[in-house]
Order: C-alpha cells, then structure tokens, then sequence
C-alpha cells in the first residue's frame, strides 16, 4: 500500500488562487488549475456523463482513480466540495474527512462515504488504510492537510500536474508547516500539452 498525494499546481507553485471560500473553492484566478481535467474521459466517466477525451492525461486521471482504495481530506476541501460533488461523488471509496466536529457516516451514491474524524491525522490514516485493503490512501487536500502529512513523513509518493499557468498570488503547497527539508527521487515525467505530469517518492 503506498500513501499518495496527487496535486494540480501551477508554475509558480500555487495550488489555489486568492480568497478560498465554500463558494469559491478554486480562490480567484484559479481556473487554468483544473481547466485541463474537466474534458477527459475519464473524469467524466466520474461525473456520470458520456464522452470526452481519451489521451495520455485522461489515462492518469483513470490511474489514479483505479489505485485510490480510500481518501483522507480536510474539512475546507469537504465543505468546499460537498455541493459539487452531489449524491453521487467521483471518489467511489470511503473518504475520512479531518474535522473539530463530530458528524454521522455519511453514504452517497457510487461507494462513496463521508466518515468524520475527530482524532487527528494519524487516527484519520488509519483508518484509512484499513479500508483501502491492498490499495492506496490518496491525501486529497487542502495544502494544510498535505503539509500535516508531509510534515509527519507519512506521505511515500507526491504527484504534480503543474499546469502552464502564472496565478501570481494563492494558496502554495510548499509551504508552512511540514515543508521542510526532505528527500524526493524522480518516478515519472509525463509531458503533455496540458499539464507536466511529476510524480516522486520520498526517501525514508
């Protein structure tokens, strides 16, 4: 089983423009981040819908989709995202949700649920990978729940889609808590024209 973090970034390291909100979960100028997902195949095979691009990046996205056995997040992705996700969330596995509040299991549509941690990362992983069985634990979001992990050393693959874009200002991945000094070796380099696909494993 492999701990995976799996982030679209822009060029200047941005993971989100400015000004996250529930209402505007990307922050501002923060399109180009995800503009190259919405079209291929097999996010929209997620969505429920037909058609799409079937190329190199639609094949990534599907990687990952069929190696996620389960999801840990923060509660600002979840709360940024339940409205969007609906009933029938693209995950398909069980997501434990990092939060102050306690809250019931939630079951959607599809395999996905929502079960609520209150007991810290390591409680949240845990429990993760034992639901995950012989599949990978994917650290979704947001940056401070990466950092957390990063921080811990508890994440043993990073990917990056770094996508050809400037944001300028925003919320960045590397940096805060967790980013300290740490040892990465190359995996794979993708190219694409829509993104630069970046995957790594940290040396223990």
């Amino acid at each position: 089983m492999t701990v995976t973090a799996d982030m679209a970034i822009s060029l200047d390291g941005f993971i989100a423009g400015t000004g996250v909100t529930v209402d505007n979960p990307g922050g501002h100028g923060a399109e180009p981040l995800f503009e190259w997902i919405h079209n291929l195949a097999s996010w929209r095979e997620r969505q429920g819908l037909t058609g799409g691009a079937e190329n190199r990046d639609s094949e990534l996205m599907r990687e990952w989709f069929d190696a996620t056995g389960a999801v840990v997040m923060g509660r600002m992705m979840y709360d940024t995202g339940e409205e969007f996700w609906g009933d029938n969330p693209p995950f398909r596995a069980p997501v434990f949700v990092l939060t102050h509040h306690p809250r019931p299991t939630l079951v959607k549509q599809g395999g996905t649920t929502f079960t609520f941690v209150t007991d810290g990362i390591h409680s949240a992983l845990h429990r993760a990978k034992a639901a995950a069985g012989q599949r990978n634990v994917d650290i979704a979001g947001g940056a401070s729940t990466v950092q957390q992990y990063l921080g811990e050393g508890l994440i043993d693959e990073l990917q990056l889609h770094v996508v050809p874009a400037l944001l300028g200002a925003g919320l960045r991945l590397f940096e805060g808590p967790g980013t300290g000094p740490q040892r990465v070796e190359q995996v794979r380099v993708v190219e694409t024209p829509l993104a630069t696909h970046l995957k790594y494993r940290f040396v223990k």
